[in-house]
């Protein structure tokens, strides 16, 4: 019974970790967004998919790890935002886009190496200072 406490308590306690701020997609704040010259990252997501899971944590490490950098995250649910999949040509859950102002910097499907989605968000965010 004591292992199975420690464990729930470690599973919670990673779980908060992982806890990502989001915004859910909202086309004005999007909007917004662009226009101040922001970096935005579209995240196309269900929370069933094990591949997003692994991406949500990819981000928050970054997150954590480069409090200093500024980003924004747009969440699309992909079960329930059809229009905005669509919008975004998100073939499938796990569709990640980097926005550097109004220009669409990065669309990738699937990636979940932290190295990479970390690099790529360097780039979005060196190319808007």
């Amino acid at each position: 019974m004591k292992q199975l406490f420690v464990a729930l308590v470690l599973a919670l306690s990673l779980s908060a970790a992982f806890a990502l701020e989001k915004e859910p997609f909202d086309p004005a704040r999007f909007a917004e967004l662009q226009q101040a010259g922001e970096v935005v990252l579209v995240d196309v997501y269900a929370d069933w998919c094990s591949t997003c899971k692994k991406q949500q944590a990819a981000l928050a490490a970054y997150r954590e790890a480069n409090p200093d950098k500024v980003f924004h995250i747009l969440s699309v649910d992909f079960d329930t935002e059809k229009e905005w999949v669509r919008h975004f040509r998100a073939p499938r859950q796990s569709t990640l886009l980097i926005y550097a102002g109004e220009s669409q910097f990065w669309y990738s499907v699937a990636e979940s190496r932290p190295e990479v989605i970390a690099a790529e968000l360097d780039k979005a965010i060196k190319a808007t200072m």
